[in-house]
């Protein structure tokens, strides 16, 4: 409860009151645009869309190591969020080492993986323009 002391704005007082006066739909319209306009300076316009990020070539060493493929695609696809490929990445790294499947075979995985995440990327980039 606000006391005298914590006195809204004017203008939020009338806020309030036009609330109070409004049907359950009418409130929960009016919340959803309240939450458009609040969000709204997040929200990109077509000008405002980055554009495609290309992934840098960094070549594929001849004896290279299952984490050492891991650091390389990260970097080649350092515009991918690395969070949505977590439980895959894992999964390919525990496939190395818990059941011994070969390096090579698990890093071909990776950068298929890598590769599939960046076309989704450049898709959506497309689709957005």
């Amino acid at each position: 409860m606000l006391t005298p002391k914590m006195q809204l704005p004017a203008d939020q007082r009338q806020l309030l009151k036009h609330y109070a006066g409004l049907d359950e739909g009418q409130r929960a319209t009016l919340m959803a645009f309240a939450e458009f306009l609040a969000h709204r300076e997040t929200m990109r316009t077509d000008d405002e869309i980055p554009p495609i990020e290309e992934p840098k070539a960094i070549p594929r060493p001849p004896r290279e190591s299952v984490i050492g493929a891991i650091k390389r695609l990260s970097q080649t696809y350092s515009m991918l969020d690395r969070s949505k490929m977590l439980d895959e990445t894992s999964a390919l790294m525990s496939a190395h080492i818990m059941q011994g499947r070969e390096a090579a075979a698990v890093i071909d995985d990776l950068e298929s993986l890598f590769r599939n995440y960046y076309e989704t990327y450049a898709d959506h980039g497309k689709l957005s323009n």
